[in-house]
């Protein structure tokens, strides 16, 4: 079962997307793309009324490492950090690591998404 991390700021939806970007690089993971998706909708002439930011984010040195215990991790790279505002309240979710590796079935890859999970979720926390 999938399981997601919810976290709810205080900060501005603009400040916690740079926050997360600036804190996540200090733990070396990089924003690969950061996507807009009401803006998204937009270009297609839908309307979307919300604020919706995906980041998808990687640390190669890590990601490295979990190809070389098992290449089936390919398939849940990037992670992913969205970033919304709902009623004035700003919140920052994930997909726990954690839930989509247990599906490989490998203690050692169990071990590794575990560690992930608790840097990424220390970085969301951080965004107060």
């Amino acid at each position: 079962m999938l399981k997601i991390y919810t976290h709810t700021t205080q900060s501005s939806y603009e400040t916690a997307i740079s926050s997360l970007k600036e804190k996540l690089a200090e733990k070396k993971f990089g924003v690969l793309s950061s996507i807009d998706l009401p803006e998204k909708f937009k270009e297609k002439e839908l309307e979307f009324d919300g604020k919706f930011t995906i980041l998808e984010i990687c640390n190669p040195f890590e990601a490295f490492r979990a190809v070389n215990l098992n290449p089936k991790v390919v398939f849940f790279l990037p992670c992913k950090i969205v970033v919304s505002k709902k009623n004035d309240v700003g919140i920052i979710e994930m997909l726990k690591p954690t839930s989509m590796i247990s599906e490989l079935n490998d203690p050692e890859l169990d071990t590794f998404a575990l560690s992930i999970e608790t840097t990424l979720i220390d970085v969301i926390e951080s965004i107060r």
